[in-house]
């Protein structure tokens, strides 16, 4: 059955990345005033600020934190830069602390100079090395696959399998999976590993925007909802129907959206959730 139409903004979540233009108090503003309820924060939008007050100012304006985002980037050939990394996501977790934020999502990284599998063990590794000190914060932490296509340096995770996976090997409740239309769309699998993922309540976050065909950067020319080829409705009825019931963060990296007016993006954001979500 298709999922339930999406009647109201109470669950629609904006990451900051998709208003880039937008300084993180202008976001808090634009998006209570638009009525967006969800907030994931990408952490350069903290930078030189107090932590702990711009989480009170998103409360206040009735914003939810969903996330922050991102830590992870584990794998490395040398043993000094996955210490870096480590102390890194420690520094997250301590950020997400501060902002009260309930979950970091993690964009694992892989590094070139060495095989898949390695850069894979890596990442375990990597999210065992934080998982008291996220245990301590009360922070969950999401593996998100990207698509293949970053397999070279941006994750060593493609598939929501392998993100299963590894879930299973580190066998904690704090580590959960974040499904990313724009990077599974594709997998022939993909309905069958969100029911695996729903068996195990770990379905941690929701993310929707939609591929442009043809795209012009495999990076920075995702769409809206509705815009590409990617069913997004279906995708979410799978989620809903294996247990997840938060917010649908809407994630766009757009050099097209980010060179309009954002107030008008975002007027654009909420009828493509209203009507293509």
């Amino acid at each position: 059955m298709p999922p339930q139409p999406l009647t109201d903004f109470s669950r629609l979540c904006v990451h900051t990345i998709t208003t880039k233009p937008w300084s993180i108090e202008e976001a808090t503003d634009r998006y209570a005033a638009a009525g967006v309820k969800g907030i994931t924060v990408w952490r350069q939008w903290l930078d030189g600020r107090d932590i702990a007050k711009a989480g009170e100012s998103l409360r206040a304006a009735g914003i939810e934190i969903v996330s922050l985002c991102r830590g992870g980037f584990f794998p490395a050939t040398d043993a000094a830069a996955r210490q870096r990394a480590i102390d890194d996501n420690l520094k997250a977790i301590d950020e997400a602390e501060a902002l009260d934020a309930p979950l970091i999502v993690l964009v694992c990284g892989a590094d070139p100079g060495q095989p898949l599998a390695e850069s894979r063990q890596q990442i375990v590794d990597g999210i065992g090395a934080v998982l008291d000190r996220a245990g301590q914060a009360g922070v969950k932490l999401a593996i998100e696959p990207l698509h293949p296509m970053y397999a070279d340096t941006r994750s060593a995770v493609n598939t929501l399998r392998q993100a299963n996976e590894m879930c299973e090997q580190l066998d904690s409740p704090l580590v959960g999976v974040a499904v990313d239309v724009y990077h599974l769309w594709w997998d022939p699998d993909l309905q069958s590993e969100i029911q695996r993922s729903g068996r195990a309540d770990r379905i941690f976050a929701f993310h929707v925007c939609d591929w442009r065909s043809p795209t012009e950067d495999l990076l920075n020319d995702r769409g809206l909802m509705g815009e590409g080829c990617i069913n997004v409705p279906q995708i979410r009825g799978w989620v809903e129907e294996n247990g997840f019931n938060g917010f649908i963060e809407v994630e766009i990296f757009s050099n097209r959206y980010w060179a309009m007016d954002q107030g008008e993006f975002l007027e654009k954001i909420k009828r493509a959730y209203s009507e293509k979500t």
